[in-house]
């Protein structure tokens, strides 16, 4: 989540959410929080994810991940951030429940389709002999009847 967004869920402004990560920047290593780039900017602004530079405040704002929106409720300590911070985790608790439970409904359908080419295979072989089966190839017959011998005298 950017740092607007959770300066504004937590109540503060976002410039004093930067300001206390900035003191405490030891809480919050690269895989708790990061800094847009510019290049990452301009891509939001140009996919319209937000209308303008202007909307993050004129600043390479931070993205803060689940452990790292733990760790500034600890900084910023007031009761709505705490409370914010159980709801967030909770989010985030539910989506990896959701990522979860749709990767085993993608492993099945894995499996399905493993089946389904198995059976495909078994269905063409049986297909293949029911077409002989009422194919059959043309071999020369034997007449039927009577024959003139030809006398070999």
């Amino acid at each position: 989540m950017l740092d607007r967004d959770l300066a504004e869920l937590y109540g503060v402004k976002s410039i004093r959410l930067r300001e206390q990560v900035k003191r405490n920047i030891g809480r919050f290593p690269s895989n708790f929080m990061f800094q847009l780039s510019e290049e990452d900017v301009n891509l939001m602004v140009s996919q319209i994810a937000i209308p303008s530079k202007q909307h993050l405040g004129g600043f390479l704002p931070y993205a803060f991940t689940e452990h790292g929106i733990l760790m500034l409720a600890n900084v910023l300590r007031s009761e709505k951030a705490i409370q914010m911070s159980i709801r967030i985790i909770e989010i985030f608790v539910k989506l990896r429940e959701m990522a979860l439970m749709h990767k085993d409904i993608l492993l099945k359908l894995e499996i399905l389709e493993k089946e389904i080419t198995a059976n495909k295979q078994d269905i063409n072989i049986i297909f293949t002999y029911l077409k002989q089966i009422l194919n059959p190839p043309e071999e020369p017959r034997r007449r039927i009847g009577y024959q003139i011998q030809k006398d070999t005298d």
